[in-house]
C-alpha cells in the first residue's frame, strides 16, 4: 500500500510512514473540497482560533494501528513535504499527504464537542468499512 521510496518506522506495534519534510520551493497545487475532503464549519472555526496569526495549518495523516487496523492522527504543523495536497476554506488550511488521501477521500473533517471532550475526526468516510466507537480508527472496504 505505501510507495516503495518511502521507510516505514515501528512505533510500538504500529507502522507509520515516514516523510520527507522539505521546506517547498514551489507550493503544492490547493486542491478544492470536490476533489478530496470537506471541510465542516465547525472545523473551519476552530482552525480559525488555533491557527490565528501563523503560519501553521492542521495535517491529517491515517496510520496503521488502531483497534480497527487504520487511525487518523491530527497535528498542528508547518512544514509541507513534496506529496502533500492542501485543501483550504475561509482561509484555513488541512493538509493530507497523498497515501493517507486515498484512504479517506471523500470524507468530511469535522470539529465536534461532547461533554468529556473536544476533538477533530473524520466523517462520512465512504472508503471505511468499520470503526471504533469514538471513530478515532476505522477498518477498510475490500472489493
Amino acid at each position: 500500500m505505501f510507495h516503495k521510496s518511502r521507510r516505514l518506522l515501528k512505533i510500538g506495534t504500529n507502522y507509520c510512514v515516514r516523510r520527507k519534510q522539505f521546506y517547498a520551493t514551489q507550493k503544492p497545487e490547493t486542491s478544492s473540497s470536490h476533489d478530496g475532503i470537506v471541510l465542516s464549519d465547525s472545523c473551519v472555526q476552530r482552525l480559525k482560533q488555533l491557527c490565528a496569526n501563523s503560519n501553521t495549518f492542521l495535517r491529517l495523516c491515517v496510520e496503521s494501528g488502531g483497534c480497527s487496523g487504520f487511525q487518523y492522527k491530527f497535528d498542528v504543523d508547518e512544514k509541507l513535504s513534496d506529496d502533500d495536497r492542501i485543501f483550504e476554506k475561509d482561509g484555513v488550511k488541512v493538509v493530507i499527504d497523498e497515501t493517507s488521501l486515498e484512504l479517506i477521500k471523500g470524507s468530511t473533517i469535522d470539529f465536534h464537542t461532547e461533554l468529556i471532550r473536544s476533538a477533530f475526526r473524520v466523517v462520512q468516510n465512504p472508503n471505511a468499512d468499520l470503526g471504533c466507537s469514538c471513530g478515532a480508527s476505522f477498518s477498510i472496504k475490500i472489493d
